[in-house]
């Protein structure tokens, strides 16, 4: 079952964000007036052209970026400087070269205070849950790109967040581990059902795994234009769930909408509107 979009504490809640880059005759207006709502257990995709500012509302969410107006709240909690309950897994994963996979994971607990040995044995944990255990004392240079992401997945969740942030996590990947990435992701995220914001490029990557799909405008200014329900069965797998009527009705339902945006980008970057 999809959860309610709204409610009386979401998790987490954009209300009326504006984000403002430089001052006076340069400024730049990146979002406008932008409300959006994840419901506690729910998993939303942004989608958009580049350049509307999906990421820049995660960095919101996250603290690392203060809106011009309006705000952000986790947790029912206005968001004031880094917001510590949010977990965020960038495109570029940021694991330390010098620390086996192991240990960049079980650094995310002793950072906080968590007895080594206590941070160890959980971080064994995760990388078993992960599909990692045979890898714990590789270095990042000796994993391969998906190997990556799946430490960095494991250390982001160890800490056990409120919610998930996700910068088109899986970008760099080749279409085969994405689509896998995309599995395992899925398959952690129905164990405990952390609300979840996920920025993607890839509209079919949004559909395989969100309760609902925001499409961004153009910017400047760049606005919700429109939201959508993913109707489809959990649980579900990425290749399969693609071949699925229903799947490729919402997709074009979608596609209508973000095209228009994307042509309108395309427009406003080059001069004129690509055939």
């Amino acid at each position: 079952m999809t959860p309610a979009s709204a409610g009386p504490c979401p998790a987490i809640a954009l209300e009326g964000v504006s984000i403002v880059f430089g001052a006076g005759a340069s400024a730049y207006e990146a979002v406008a007036n932008v409300d959006l709502r994840v419901a506690p257990g729910e998993f939303v995709a942004i989608v958009g052209p580049t350049g509307c500012g999906k990421s820049t509302l995660l960095n919101v969410v996250a603290g690392l970026l203060a809106p011009a107006r309006g705000k952000a709240r986790v947790g029912g909690v206005e968001v004031r400087g880094v917001a510590a309950s949010a977990g965020y897994l960038f495109q570029q994963d940021a694991l330390m070269p010098w620390k086996t996979a192991l240990a960049n994971v079980s650094v995310a607990l002793e950072v906080g205070g968590v007895a080594p040995a206590e941070a160890k044995s959980r971080a064994e944990k995760w990388l078993a849950r992960v599909g990692l255990a045979r890898f714990a004392e590789r270095y990042p240079h000796q994993l391969s790109g998906g190997q990556r992401k799946r430490v960095a997945l494991a250390q982001t969740l160890i800490r056990d967040p409120a919610v998930l942030l996700m910068d088109e996590p899986f970008g760099p990947l080749d279409a085969q581990t994405r689509g896998l990435m995309g599995d395992l992701l899925l398959s952690l995220w129905q164990a405990d059902r952390k609300a979840v914001l996920f920025v993607t490029h890839d509209l079919d990557e949004a559909i395989a795994l969100a309760d609902r799909v925001v499409v961004m405008s153009a910017g400047p200014s760049s606005r919700v234009v429109s939201r959508h329900v993913v109707a489809l069965p959990r649980p579900r797998e990425s290749a399969d769930i693609r071949l699925d009527p229903a799947f490729h009705a919402l997709r074009g339902a979608i596609w209508s909408d973000l095209k228009a945006e994307v042509m309108k980008a395309y427009g406003e970057q080059f001069g004129e509107i690509a055939p």
